[in-house]
């Protein structure tokens, strides 16, 4: 057992199998990022239901609360994007062989951790500012 903890100690890289294992998970991520999108830019676009037939009050609050909407729709779609991003970048390092190899330390980013978070570049450690320098 102490032979596998270093030699996860000493690995570099992931094995091409590794890293094919969690290109097919960012795709999946990708894929329904991608309809997530979609479905937020309608919503932005939209110009909202038809209220011409309701009392002027109502009109009123229900323009006010469509511009918050599509407001909040905006920041969705903005953080969607980013997260797309963040999920091709991470593709082009697997493409690289650096997947999974933390950008402040070095080692190697646990599996575990990317399995839920597939396009990180830190470890928790990293994250968290737990490194020494």
């Amino acid at each position: 057992m102490t032979n596998n903890a270093n030699e996860m100690n000493e690995k570099t890289c992931y094995s091409s199998e590794e890293l094919q294992e969690f290109k097919e998970l960012i795709l999946q991520k990708l894929e329904k990022a991608e309809e997530n999108l979609a479905i937020l830019t309608a919503a932005v676009a939209n110009e909202g239901g038809d209220i011409n037939d309701t009392a002027p009050t109502f009109k009123l609050m229900e323009e006010g609360s469509n511009v918050l909407s599509k407001e909040e729709n905006a920041k969705l779609a903005a953080r969607q994007l980013k997260f797309i991003k963040d999920l091709k970048a991470a593709l082009v390092r697997i493409e690289n062989k650096t997947y999974g190899v933390c950008k402040v330390t070095g080692k190697l980013i646990p599996k575990e951790r990317l399995r839920i978070v597939p396009h990180t570049t830190m470890s928790v450690e990293a994250k968290l500012g737990q490194v020494k320098r």
